[in-house]
């Protein structure tokens, strides 16, 4: 008998390196390659007109979300985390928003790496070096020119 065998001539894998349920690293495979579909209730699908009546409600939810996060671009709020609630509300039942949100979440995930390339980085603290340099100089010349006065009671 082998010290890695049971009796019965299988291999018995040691604990450390069997996945165990609800482990945090099956928990992230399983959310990475979640099915698509439909999340409702399994009483809900087992009615075709429940099931459509369901659809519609999700439907109207995100939507009304959507909107409110579209006047929230223009209107003070967080206008672009409103309208992901409503593609995530849109992607519990639909598989078109389930794509979306994948497609996104893999953009702002590269989008992340990105940023924290060294080059990247290097080239966003000169570019902004650069500006805030420009703004000075422009800044000065205007109180030199000026001084501090509003730009609406300047006479020349």
């Amino acid at each position: 008998m082998h010290a890695q065998s049971d009796e019965r001539g299988r291999v018995v894998v040691p604990t450390a390196d069997r996945p165990v349920p609800g482990d945090v690293a099956e928990g992230v495979k399983e959310d990475a390659e979640r099915e698509l579909g439909s999340r409702a209730p399994r009483f809900i699908k087992a009615s075709r007109t429940l099931h459509l009546s369901w659809q519609v409600g999700v439907f109207v939810v995100g939507l009304a979300v959507v909107i409110a996060g579209v006047f929230m671009l223009v209107l003070p709020g967080p206008g672009w985390l409103v309208i992901f609630g409503g593609m995530a509300i849109w992607a519990t039942e639909f598989v078109w928003a389930q794509l979306v949100l994948r497609w996104t979440r893999r953009k702002v995930t590269e989008a992340a790496q990105k940023a924290l390339d060294p080059k990247v980085r290097r080239r966003n603290i000169i570019l902004t070096t650069v500006g805030l340099v420009i703004i000075a100089v422009l800044v000065g010349i205007y109180l030199w020119k000026f001084g501090i006065v509003m730009p609406w009671k300047i006479d020349q």
